[in-house]
């Protein structure tokens, strides 16, 4: 298990634990009592900690290198049944979004979303989860598949951005970008988005049209990292944190800007510290969204989706 800087304590605990069970184990000395008292103290003490996370904390959390990332969720929400799809039919595969149809409950889904990779060759083979535009072609394509079959669409979200290179922009980022909003706005099928990380830029907003948006509760959403927004306003990094705050990218201050319709409880200590019950409770959002939005006719669907978007960022001065 990786630490981060605000974890030490816990880290120190956790160590303290395994050193008096370690000594139970090899002597007759009974340490029970001691054990049981350290897990007490290691309980409260990550309740004080995670209880009180600021910005750039829930920024760190979100890029855990232990967090279950978009195949994960697909992996157990489907089990076993999901079959990817590759290639947008005119430049090539984009190993940074996945995409494919699987059930969930009985149910057919369509499920896209960037993925991540685990260690130093599949961050590599995965672009740090950095889509090209070919990538967002592969799942702007996936989703009129799911819409000419009437299958529901789930899009996961954990990206630092869209890639930003050279030959992204000469295959035209920004427009697949932008014809992923137009025609996502349209779509005739049930549309749920869940921000899983990080969620940065139009690199998250190419898959984040939806007609509900939940987030994790340790994520963040913003047009910009804290590092990149720090480095143009500061000319440096040191400010990140500052940044983050100024940003309000957590999922409380998405909620209450009315970007996002529900925050996701995740485990105490972030998702990867008890990844089942992170996938259960994914789960459950997800299916009581898509049983509250395949009531709806479709054009009232849509409807309630444009006006949705059009209304943010919309207020009255007086």
């Amino acid at each position: 298990m990786e630490y981060l800087d605000f974890e030490e304590p816990i880290k120190d605990l956790h160590q303290q634990i395994e050193k008096c069970k370690d000594i139970g184990n090899e002597s007759s000395v009974d340490v029970s009592e001691t054990c049981d008292l350290l897990e007490l103290k290691l309980t409260k003490t990550m309740k004080e900690i995670y209880g009180n996370l600021n910005a750039w904390q829930r920024v760190q959390l979100s890029r855990h290198p232990s967090r279950p990332y978009t195949l994960d969720y697909i992996n157990y929400l489907t089990n076993g049944t999901f079959l990817e799809l590759h290639g947008d039919r005119n430049i090539g595969d984009d190993k940074a979004m996945v995409g494919g149809f699987g059930k969930i409950d009985n149910q057919s889904f369509l499920l896209v979303g960037t993925q991540k990779g685990y260690n130093t060759k599949t961050r590599q083979y995965r672009n740090f989860g950095m889509s090209n535009p070919e990538g967002y072609r592969k799942a702007l394509r996936l989703m009129k598949s799911a819409e000419k079959f009437n299958i529901p669409i789930i899009s996961f979200i954990d990206t630092p951005g869209a890639f930003p290179g050279l030959e992204a922009e000469e295959r035209g980022q920004g427009e697949a970008i932008a014809r992923n909003l137009i025609e996502m706005m349209s779509l005739k099928v049930p549309l749920i988005v869940i921000i899983i990380g990080e969620g940065a830029s139009g690199g998250a907003l190419g898959i984040g049209v939806g007609d509900k948006i939940l987030m994790l509760e340790n994520t963040w959403y913003s047009v910009i990292s804290p590092e990149s927004c720090s480095s143009i306003l500061w000319r440096s990094w040191e400010f990140k944190e500052k940044a983050a705050e100024a940003l309000k990218l957590t999922p409380q201050d998405m909620l209450k800007s009315k970007l996002i319709d529900k925050i996701v409880k995740e485990p105490l200590g972030g998702a990867h510290f008890d990844r089942e019950s992170t996938f259960e409770s994914v789960k459950k959002e997800i299916m009581n969204s898509y049983n509250k939005l395949s009531k709806m006719e479709p054009l009232t669907r849509i409807e309630y989706r444009r006006e949705k978007f059009s209304n943010m960022g919309v207020f009255d001065e007086e």
